[in-house]
Order: C-alpha cells, then structure tokens, then sequence
C-alpha cells in the first residue's frame, strides 16, 4: 500500500438506492387480486389470515424486528392497520407516492369481519371483507413489481387452492341457502 492509510477511500461510488430496492425478494405478500378474493371467499375469510400472517412474515423478515407473524395473523384486528400502513408507506424510487386510504380500509375492513357476528344472513356480509383488502393487495403487487420485478405472481391456483374453491363452491352457496331457510 502506498500513501496515506488515512485517506478517505478515492474509489467512486455510484448511487445504487436503497437496500430494499436491492433485494431480489419481494417485500409483500405476492398473490393475484382474483385469487384472493377467490379464496378469501370460498374459504369464508379464513385466507385473509393467512394474507396476513404472509405479508407479516415477510416484514418481519425484511426488517429484522422481533414481531410475532403468527400471534399477529390470529388477532387481525388489532393488527391490521399497521400491516397496511406497511404497504401503504413503503416507499420506492420506481414508484410514485401512495395514495391509499389506510385507515379507512382497515376500519372497513374490522367492521366488516365483525358482521359475522350478526343472526341470519347477515352475517354473510362478512364474506365482503376482501373487497377492502383488494386496493391494498394492488399497491403491494405494484411494490412487488417495482422492487422486484420477475418474481412469481402467485397467480395459478395450485392443487390445494382448487381443493379450497371446490369446497367453497359447495359450501358457500349451502351457507346462503341454510341462512334463509328455517327448519319445520
């Protein structure tokens, strides 16, 4: 080595982004909005947990925290709002700045899935939750793209997801009908 050991280093550097932009990993959850709404119904909104316990593991991993992905996928609700606030916050270079009502959704959302709770047919409604998770699975798959671009979409529905919709195509329509018929 010749010079001074002190100098700073006269390499250039160039500006490559930040280390999410680096990674080859998406940062959410990858999933087709069909088919998260296809199973979030035809499963009665139990993959809406698996949605979250996904997307929670995912930021758990990417920034090392100490969370619990799984505790946070069973009490959903009061979880929510912070998983996607997450994906709503997350900034990227490729992408403009996000515009999702994070708040409204998750409120949308919670009170939604709480309609279960209601007699007769009402508590079907609750089926409907999906619809407020859809803008937020949107703006994910767009990060995704952006962040990492050729990773796997998650759009085919594997054998055990046509198992699932099988049986949601039998027993959703049996639910509805069993809601509105009263015995003799």
């Amino acid at each position: 080595m010749t010079g001074n050991p002190f100098a700073p280093p006269s390499a250039i550097v160039a500006d490559v982004g930040s280390a999410q932009v680096l990674s080859s990993k998406p940062p959410f959850f990858a999933v087709s909005l069909l088919k998260l709404v296809v199973l979030s119904i035809c499963t009665f909104g139990i993959y809406e947990f698996y949605w979250f316990y996904k997307n929670w593991w995912l930021i758990k991993d990417r920034e090392g925290s100490a969370i619990s992905p799984a505790l946070r996928a069973v009490f959903p609700v009061f979880f929510c709002y912070q998983c996607l606030a997450r994906i709503g916050e997350f900034a990227t270079p490729a992408l403009a700045k996000s515009r999702l009502a994070v708040g409204p959704l998750a409120v949308g959302w919670i009170l939604t899935m709480l309609l279960d709770r209601l007699p007769g047919g009402y508590g079907l409604a609750a089926l409907l939750a999906v619809a407020f998770l859809v803008p937020v699975q949107s703006r994910a798959n767009q990060i995704n793209d952006a962040v990492s671009p050729g990773h796997d979409p998650n759009s085919r529905f594997t054998f055990w997801n046509w198992v699932l919709v099988v049986c949601g195509l039998i027993l959703v329509p049996l639910a509805v009908v069993g809601t509105f018929v009263t015995p003799p």
